[in-house]
C-alpha cells in the first residue's frame, strides 16, 4: 500500500485556512501541520482537523512533509517557500509568485535542481469554464477581458494588477503562446496608495492582440473574457462559469449577412481550490501535469511588472519584446 503523503499549510488567515480544508478532504494524504505567525490562529485553524498540529516555526516541518501550500503574504513568498525547495519538498505557491522577476528564476532554478515540483496558485486556471475552452482549437486573433471587484482591504498588499489583472496576463500568455512584442498601459490610484484600476494592451509576436482590464474599484463583481478567431469567437464567464461558442454558419440569413451559430454551456458550481490542490497533489505522485508551472508564474509576474512600471511611467509602450529566457 502506497504510504499516504504528508501535508502542511504554511501561513492561515482568511485562504489559508481553506486550503487546510481541502487537503483534509483528500485520501491517501495527511494534512500534519498548520503553520502560521500567530500562535493563536494556528491553534484555531488545527484543531479542525485531527492529528494536525499548530507551529510558529516552519523549521519543524522540514523533515515532517513531503508537500506544502504557501499562503503568506506576497512579500514573504520568496523566503518562506526557498527552504522547502532546497530539501526537495513540493511547493503550492500562491500568487503572484513572488515580488521580483530574480526572486522567481532563483526559485526555479532551486526546484529544477532538486527536482520538487514547483505549482503556482494561478486559481482561475481551474475554473470550469476555462477548462472546456482548452478543449477547443482555437488561435486567438484578439482578446478582450475584463476582471472588476469591489474595493476590498484583504488583498490591498500589491496593485491590482498583481491582484487581479494577473489572472488574466496568465490566462492570455497559455492560450496565445507566443511571445509579446509590445506593451502599453494605464491606470490609476482611486483608493488606496497603489494602483486600483489598469488596463494593457499586449502585442504578441504572432499578431494576437490583448486588451486586458482590471478595477478593484467597480460597484460590482465581473470576470469576463471574449477570444476572438478566424469566423469564430469564445465568451467565458468566469464569474458564472459559462463558456459560449459562437461561430460562421454554412447560410446566409441576408445577402452579406452571415448566420452566427452560438452554443452555450453552463457549469454547475464547482470547488477551483479544491481541484487545484487535487492537480497539485496528483503531480506531486506523477500522475499528472503540473497545471501551473513556476515558469507560468515567472511569465506572468514579469508581464505584470512590466504593465506596472508602465503605468507608473503614463502613457507609453514598450517596443522591445520581454525576456524569454524563462
Amino acid at each position: 500500500m502506497t504510504k499516504p503523503l504528508r501535508a502542511a499549510v504554511v501561513g492561515v488567515g482568511y485562504l489559508g485556512r481553506f486550503h487546510a480544508q481541502k487537503y483534509a478532504q483528500l485520501s491517501g494524504l495527511n494534512l500534519v501541520a498548520v503553520v502560521d505567525a500567530d500562535r493563536d490562529r494556528a491553534q484555531a485553524v488545527a484543531s479542525e482537523f485531527q492529528g494536525c498540529k499548530p507551529l510558529t516555526d516552519v523549521t519543524a516541518l522540514f523533515n515532517e512533509v513531503d508537500l506544502v501550500s504557501v499562503v503568506v503574504p506576497t512579500q514573504l513568498h520568496f523566503s518562506t517557500a526557498k527552504p522547502f525547495l532546497e530539501r526537495g519538498i513540493h511547493v503550492l505557491l500562491e500568487k503572484p509568485m513572488t515580488v521580483t522577476v530574480e526572486e522567481a528564476k532563483e526559485l526555479n532554478a532551486i526546484a529544477q535542481s532538486t527536482g520538487a515540483i514547483l505549482q503556482i496558485g494561478h486559481l482561475e486556471r481551474f475554473n470550469p469554464a476555462l477548462m472546456a475552452v482548452t478543449g477547443q482549437s482555437i488561435s486567438p486573433l484578439f482578446i478582450e477581458s475584463h476582471r472588476l471587484a469591489p474595493y476590498k482591504p484583504r488583498g490591498a498588499d500589491v496593485n491590482v494588477v498583481l491582484d487581479l489583472m494577473i489572472h488574466d496576463v496568465d490566462i492570455i500568455l497559455n492560450m496565445v503562446g507566443s511571445d509579446i512584442a509590445r506593451i502599453s498601459a494605464s491606470g490609476a490610484k482611486i483608493l488606496s496608495e497603489t494602483i486600483d484600476i489598469a488596463n494593457a494592451r499586449l502585442e504578441f509576436a504572432n499578431g494576437c492582440v490583448a486588451n486586458v482590464t482590471s478595477s478593484r474599484v467597480s460597484h460590482k463583481t465581473e470576470r469576463k473574457m471574449r477570444i476572438f478567431a478566424h469566423q469564430s469567437y469564445l465568451t467565458i464567464d468566469f464569474q458564472e462559469r459559462r463558456f459560449g461558442l459562437h461561430r460562421r454558419g454554412e447560410r446566409e440569413l441576408y445577402p452579406g449577412i452571415p448566420e452566427i451559430v452560438s452554443e452555450e454551456t453552463s457549469f454547475e458550481s464547482a470547488d477551483a481550490l479544491l481541484t487545484e490542490i487535487q492537480a497539485f497533489v496528483a503531480a506531486v505522485r506523477g500522475e499528472g501535469p503540473v497545471i501551473v508551472s513556476g515558469l507560468d508564474g515567472q511569465r506572468a509576474l514579469e508581464t505584470a511588472i512590466r504593465i506596472t512600471e508602465l503605468v507608473h511611467q503614463g502613457p507609453t509602450s514598450l517596443d522591445q519584446p520581454l525576456d524569454r529566457s524563462l
